[in-house]
């Protein structure tokens, strides 16, 4: 199948919705025009080649990623789309504003909670809300974390209404994931388009592995010296090894299991080598909170270091994300963030939140009951698309399944209207070039400053009319192009 219009170029309709790189009317988006031009002359065949060509260099570098499914571990190739979503630089930069405020607020929010519960004690916060977080950890309490940092990395999710309105769709706060893929599509993009790359101002992501290390070796509780900086992974068989593995190998780092580390005498960490054991001064870990450590939380657990809390509270070893930060990354807590940033910073949110339905407000809770065909209905601590109902596309069976959780347990559950998001041209599996919907995941760092990826994961939804963009989910990515906003003017 091809869509080649006049003279072999490309014919492209997103009329209907919000386009990230058309207008409705066909005309290229602000600062976008050279861009578009270039892509829709080369001619559909063309652009399936560069897309083979790609597919062929995922494979040989073994980028991966895998889906856990009916108790088996399934690797497949990342699934990536070569046609670039496009970012208005002047946006970006309105945009970027955001998280830094967002992140900031999160890490006030996060260290309130753990020790003086000011925004509970004022009653802005439901302490019950409190009370009923399953990311609360109660071994954190008074701790105060290096910089006031408890979410050093944060992948917020954005997506754009049909409207145009960017929102905040939620914060990935705990272990958040993709930022190897993000990498790895820049350096696909420039393999298929290196002319674009020649010709363009194109703001570069790969210095994010170098910001990384520069945040990491800031938490280290020695300094003064080189510090030892490990990636602790939960192991080979994590959905998310090959990024783990792969950002150790970028920074220059070791990447570790909990077999490797030990907690010695001092509530020190230590990890064994060759030459005997070396004092560890930073862990960037992505085992999740419970697991951590069995003296602390979960006693079964075969993915932690026994003592590694005791190290982390004496002060010998940054941990990063620091334990305890999935109190903030709770959906019920995401519907909370307007009133948290007005109450830390006395601004008004900079992105706004999806409208979001709190089911343990009755009045909420009764109106979303009587439209979950409208709704999109989450639980407060899944991700990956897992545990949701979308309502208008549910059976009835479904939607009397999701009245009957709700009711339940209403703490547990948040609601919103279905947006209908973005879309960017991409090629469809007919052979096509078409509009899929699309979301972005910026990458944060937060220490003594802020940092945030100039552009990110773009998440796309492969299917036509798929609204799902999780890669667990049949959903694919595409590298993200901002440009300098000078340029846009």
């Amino acid at each position: 199948m091809s869509n080649s219009g006049a003279n072999g170029a490309v014919a492209y309709d997103a009329s209907g919705f919000f386009d990230e790189m058309v207008t409705g009317d066909g005309a290229a988006r602000r600062g976008a025009r050279q861009v578009w031009e270039f892509i829709s002359s080369l001619g559909i065949e063309e652009l399936r080649r560069r897309q083979d060509v790609a597919e062929l260099a995922i494979r040989n570098l073994g980028i991966s990623f895998t889906i856990y499914s009916e108790g088996e571990n399934i690797d497949r190739a990342w699934p990536f789309d070569i046609l670039p979503r496009f970012q208005d630089g002047a946006e970006w930069a309105r945009l970027e504003e955001g998280l830094k405020q967002r992140i900031h607020a999160l890490n006030m929010f996060i260290d309130d909670l753990y020790n003086d519960r000011k925004i509970v004690k004022d009653g802005v916060f439901p302490a019950e809300i409190l009370a009923n977080s399953v990311g609360y950890r109660a071994a954190c309490q008074g701790m105060r974390p290096k910089f006031g940092a408890w979410a050093h990395i944060c992948g917020s999710d954005l997506l754009r209404d049909k409207d145009g309105t960017a929102y905040v769709l939620e914060d990935n706060l705990r272990v958040p994931s993709g930022v190897s893929y993000m990498l790895e599509n820049r350096l696909l993009t420039k393999r298929v388009f290196p002319e674009l790359f020649r010709d363009h101002a194109i703001l570069p992501v790969d210095d994010y592995p170098n910001q990384l290390y520069d945040l990491l070796a800031s938490m280290s509780p020695r300094q003064g010296e080189k510090p030892t900086v490990v990636v602790l992974t939960p192991g080979i068989f994590n959905s998310a090894y090959f990024e783990h593995a792969y950002l150790a190998q970028q920074m220059g780092v070791e990447l570790v299991e909990s077999r490797d580390l030990v907690v010695g005498d001092g509530d020190r960490v230590f990890m064994k080598t060759t030459r005997g054991l070396k004092q560890v001064d930073v862990i960037y870990r992505r085992v999740d909170d419970a697991f951590m450590d069995p003296e602390a939380f979960r006693p079964d657990s075969v993915l932690g270091i026994p003592g590694i809390i005791r190290a982390w509270r004496a002060g010998h070893v940054g941990i990063v994300n620091a334990p305890g930060t999935g109190v903030a990354d709770d959906k019920v807590v995401y519907s909370y963030m307007p009133e948290i940033i007005r109450y830390y910073l006395d601004e008004d949110a900079k992105i706004p939140n999806v409208p979001t339905y709190r089911c343990h407000v009755e009045s909420e809770r009764k109106h979303v009951l009587a439209n979950l065909d409208k709704l999109v209905v989450k639980p407060a601590n899944e991700s990956g698309g897992y545990g949701m109902l979308m309502g208008p596309y549910a059976s009835q069976a479904e939607r009397e399944t999701f009245a009957g959780l709700i009711q339940k347990d209403p703490r547990n559950y948040i609601a919103q209207p279905t947006l209908l998001p973005s879309t960017v041209p991409t090629l469809s599996a007919s052979g096509a070039m078409a509009p899929r919907h699309v979301d972005l995941r910026p990458f944060i760092l937060h220490g003594q400053n802020s940092y945030v990826t100039p552009g990110g994961l773009t998440r796309v939804a492969l299917r036509e009319g798929s609204l799902v963009v999780n890669s667990s989910q049949g959903g694919g990515s595409k590298d993200t192009w901002v440009t300098p906003a000078q340029e846009e003017r």
